[in-house]
């Protein structure tokens, strides 16, 4: 009988990115569109501020994740170059080196040095990046990835509660958008759980209670601040 199993763990990159960009979209987008509605601002004020904000939000994931994991991907190169000049310079004591995490992690000394011997002949460095550092190709930093990830999630995003503000004006505007972002949230988190996973509901609760939060909070400011446009 076969047994096949499904990880998602290939996923991680992306998927973290991914995330990440829709609920900003909606949660950023739908605060600043109830902000400046609370605001008591003009309906083409809001909408125009809803759209700013996708634009410039689309463009700061963008440059926010490429530099941020950009910075990781340069940490795990330089990294991965000492690891090579080590290897060229001392082969032997690399080998025992690998020998001993395996024997750390249970096996016997004479089968450690055997597994590190042959790994390593296979390939030396892709071994220690992956048992001595914990860099492998699953996990590895991609910027590029991230940035069209994140941008891209964050302007879908965006766009519903913009949306949503556009087909309902007037002054049920606050209360369609809130309502529809978070119903938005819940499904995203849903989404999200089941392509890593995890527990949908878990994970729509703790996604829609944040975005709750942050547009309760904003619509406040908004009240206290605002102006009569």
């Amino acid at each position: 009988m076969s047994h096949s199993e499904i990880h998602r763990s290939h996923r991680v990159g992306w998927l973290r990115a991914a995330v990440l960009g829709a609920n900003d979209g909606i949660v950023s987008t739908a605060s600043l569109i109830i902000g400046v509605a609370a605001a008591s601002s003009t309906y083409q004020g809001i909408l125009l501020a809803g759209l700013a904000g996708l634009v410039a939000g689309a463009m700061s994931m963008a440059a926010g994740e490429y530099v941020s994991v950009s910075s990781q991907f340069d940490t795990e190169k330089a990294d991965l170059a000492i690891e090579k000049k080590s290897l060229e310079q001392d082969f032997e004591f690399e080998k025992e080196e690998l020998a001993l995490i395996y024997e750390s992690r249970g096996l016997e000394s004479a089968l450690a040095k055997q597994v590190a011997e042959q790994l390593m002949a296979h390939d030396a460095l892709g071994a220690h990046a992956r048992d001595e550092i914990g860099i492998s190709e699953t996990v590895s930093a991609q910027p590029v990835q991230a940035a069209f990830s994140s941008a891209g999630t964050f302007t879908i995003g965006a766009a519903l509660p913009l949306a949503a503000a556009w087909v309902v004006p007037g002054n049920q505007l606050i209360f369609v958008v809130a309502g529809s972002s978070l119903v938005f949230l819940a499904l995203l988190g849903g989404i999200a759980a089941r392509a890593g996973g995890a527990s949908m509901a878990i994970c729509a609760i703790r996604v829609t209670f944040w975005g709750a939060l942050a547009m309760a909070l904003t619509a406040g400011v908004g009240r206290i601040f605002g102006v009569v446009a």
